[in-house]
């Protein structure tokens, strides 16, 4: 059965708070929705969020529809949903079932990674700038750490990287990386991961592939096929990007067999709960809308480098839905200024120190906020 917007908020039990006075609340969550005083998740404004790499266009109406016919299992543990998810996972790529290790997003797994791989004596080679996830973990956990900064063009120094995993027990590859919004092709990939088993026979490859179904790169592959074969190779994969469901926490890891089940260790138990798995049963399958969110996010993010390359900008290359902008000067005046104007953007990403990061929102969002950028510019 169809389900609006409007019938789904009702169904949740919000229908009288005022929550509808943003008619795209499901489909666009907290990043630009015009949130009214009073609001139970305690948002008042109506700043354009493009500064955490989020969906602005929200799950598809598959997901939306799972979720709230999921509704009536909430006093029910999820584990026959987190199994049937699984199920899923495998079957869309075309794997058994024994590969997959859910997680609480991909930060679940990339925090299981590092427990499971890391000691005090066998750090962790990361890039810097990349997801702090990892390095976060290990510097809790005491473990070392070691970050090769950025190379030529924003992309991973793949050959220092690897002759820096000498002794590591983990090397995090994020690929697309972010916050540079650079890829690595299928060749490059492979080639890393060969020079780190040879440098470090016994360091963990994490590839981190949040961004996948972003990519526009000819030669990119996914690095699946690698993890199904080799013990030392893991994948992380995640619901909160082209899926839109950054609230919701859904992700996995495909490993080797016996791998998956090192990592099982360390997971947390029902660490995906039910409307979650139902959502992100119904959209791991779901191609059109991942086609019509990779349409939506070109079409955005071409307008918005149009505009920084038009002002005189460099603009970084970028396989994933956000862009990295050279300001040639510290962002922070600029960041603090688009704030004041009701349009967040990225964080600080030392040692970039002068470049911007920027999320891509919809084509409306952009065309907003550019004037906000030109007006600051100047």
């Amino acid at each position: 059965m169809s389900v609006s917007r409007r019938q789904f908020v009702s169904a949740l039990g919000l229908g009288g708070t005022g929550l509808l006075a943003a008619p795209s609340l499901l489909a666009r969550g907290r990043e630009a929705a015009p949130w009214v005083s009073g609001s139970p998740f305690g948002m008042q404004d109506a700043t354009l969020r493009l500064d955490s790499n989020e969906n602005p266009n929200g799950p598809s109406r598959r997901a939306l529809e799972a979720l709230q016919g999921m509704l009536g299992e909430a006093n029910r543990y999820p584990d026959d949903h987190e199994e049937a998810l699984a199920q899923a996972i495998a079957r869309a790529h075309g794997i058994p079932r024994e590969h997959i290790v859910l997680g609480c997003g991909s930060s679940e797994t990339l925090r299981q990674c590092v427990q499971a791989f890391t000691s005090p004596t066998a750090g962790l080679v990361t890039a810097a700038p990349s997801f702090e996830l990892p390095v976060d973990v290990a510097r809790l956990l005491g473990h070392p750490v070691t970050a090769v900064p950025v190379g030529a063009g924003l992309a991973l120094d793949l050959e220092r990287m690897a002759a820096a995993s000498a002794g590591a027990g983990l090397v995090f590859l994020c690929n697309p990386n972010n916050p540079t919004a650079t890829v690595h092709d299928d060749a490059a990939v492979r080639g890393f991961i060969a020079q780190v088993h040879r440098t470090a026979p016994g360091a963990t490859v994490l590839v981190d592939e949040a961004y996948h179904e972003y990519v526009d790169h000819p030669g990119y592959r996914t690095a699946i096929p690698l993890a199904i074969a080799d013990p030392r190779v893991v994948v992380s994969r995640t619901f909160s990007k082209v899926h839109g469901m950054a609230g919701l926490r859904a992700g996995y890891a495909i490993a080797h067999r016996d791998t998956a089940r090192r990592l099982q260790a360390f997971r947390l138990g029902s660490g995906v709960n039910a409307l979650a798995a139902a959502a992100a049963m119904a959209s791991v399958a779901d191609t059109a809308h991942v086609a019509e969110e990779q349409r939506k996010n070109r079409e955005a993010k071409a307008f918005t480098r149009g505009f920084f390359e038009r002002a005189g900008y460099t603009v970084g290359p970028s396989d994933t839905n956000f862009l990295m902008i050279d300001l040639r000067r510290d962002p922070a005046s600029f960041r603090a200024a688009c704030r004041a104007n009701g349009v967040a953007v990225g964080r600080p990403f030392p040692p970039l120190t002068n470049w911007l990061r920027i999320s891509i929102g919809t084509l409306d969002e952009m065309q907003r906020a550019s004037a906000v950028f030109q007006r600051l510019l100047g």
